[in-house]
C-alpha cells in the first residue's frame, strides 16, 4: 500500500484563522495533514526567527499544534521537533489578503514556504485577495488542485510557488496564469500619535498601495480575474551587475 504523503500546513495569520482551516480541509484527501502554525497573528514578520526567548508548543490534537513564534519558527519546530522528519510538501496559507509583487519580501506566509524550500522541501504559499473574505470555498478548491499538481510533478525537483487567488466565486475565475512578480506603488507613512499616558507613539502604515500596470505581472492576472502562480527562487544575486562591476575600480589591495 502506497504511503500517504505528509503535508505540513502553516500560515502567518495564526492557528485559529479561517484561511488555514479552509486550506487544511481542502487538502485533507491528499495525504496526512499536520498543522503547525503560530499561536498568534504574525503577519508581515517576513523570515524572522526567534532567538531571544524559548519557544513553546501547544498541542491541540495529534495533527494540530500552535507555536509561540513566527511562521519560520513553525517550520523549524515542525521538522526538527514535532515531526522529526521532513514532510513531503509544505503548504502555507490561505493568507487573508494578497501577497503580490514586493509583498513576498514582507509576508510571513511566503517566508514559511521559503523556509520549507531552504530545507529541500517543495512548498507553496496561498493567498486570497481580500483581508476579510466572505468565503474561502474557491480558494480552498484551487489550493487543493494546485497542491495535488505539485505532489504529482515535483519528482526530484524542489519547487517554490507563490499563488494568489481572486476573492470571487469559482465560476467567475477566468483560469490560471503563470506570472512574474509585479511592482507595487506604496504610500508608506509614519503616523505620530499620543497614547493615553501622554507619551508619543507611532504607527507604520499608509494608504492602500497601488501597482504598476505591467501586462505579465501577478497584479494584472488578479485584476483580470485569474489565479496567479509565480515560481520563486531564493538566489537574489544580480548576475548582470556582477559583470558590470568588473568595469569598476574596486581594487582594495594596498598601494
Amino acid at each position: 500500500m502506497k504511503k500517504k504523503p505528509i503535508i505540513l500546513v502553516t500560515n502567518d495569520d495564526g492557528i485559529r484563522a479561517e484561511g488555514i482551516k479552509a486550506l487544511a480541509a481542502g487538502i485533507a484527501h491528499l495525504g496526512k495533514v499536520i498543522i503547525v502554525a503560530p499561536e498568534n497573528e504574525q503577519s508581515a514578520t517576513s523570515h524572522a526567527i526567534t532567538l531571544d526567548r524559548p519557544l513553546r508548543i501547544k498541542k491541540y490534537s495529534d495533527d494540530r499544534y500552535g507555536v509561540s513564534g513566527t511562521p519560520a519558527d513553525c517550520l523549524l519546530m515542525a521538522v526538527q521537533g514535532i515531526l522529526g522528519e521532513k514532510p513531503d510538501i509544505v503548504v502555507s496559507g490561505i493568507n487573508h489578503g494578497p501577497n503580490l509583487g514586493e509583498d513576498v519580501m514582507y509576508s510571513g506566509t511566503v517566508a514559511a514556504a521559503i523556509e520549507g524550500y531552504l530545507m529541500g522541501i517543495s512548498s507553496i504559499a496561498f493567498s486570497i485577495t481580500s483581508w476579510d473574505p466572505v468565503s474561502f470555498d474557491a480558494a480552498s478548491l484551487i489550493s487543493s488542485r494546485l497542491t495535488s499538481k505539485m505532489l504529482e510533478g515535483m519528482n526530484e525537483n524542489v519547487l517554490l510557488w507563490n499563488v494568489n487567488i481572486p476573492a470571487i466565486p469559482m465560476n467567475e475565475i477566468g483560469g490560471l496564469r503563470v506570472a512574474r512578480l509585479g511592482s507595487r506603488v506604496y504610500n508608506d507613512a509614519v503616523i505620530k500619535q499620543t497614547d493615553p499616558r501622554g507619551k508619543e507613539c507611532y504607527w507604520i502604515g499608509g494608504g492602500e498601495p497601488g501597482w504598476k500596470k505591467e501586462k505579465d505581472s501577478d497584479f494584472c492576472a488578479i485584476t483580470e480575474g485569474y489565479v496567479s502562480l509565480t515560481p520563486l527562487m531564493v538566489d537574489m544575486t544580480d548576475r548582470k551587475r556582477m559583470s558590470d562591476l568588473d568595469k569598476w575600480d574596486l581594487d582594495l589591495s594596498p598601494k
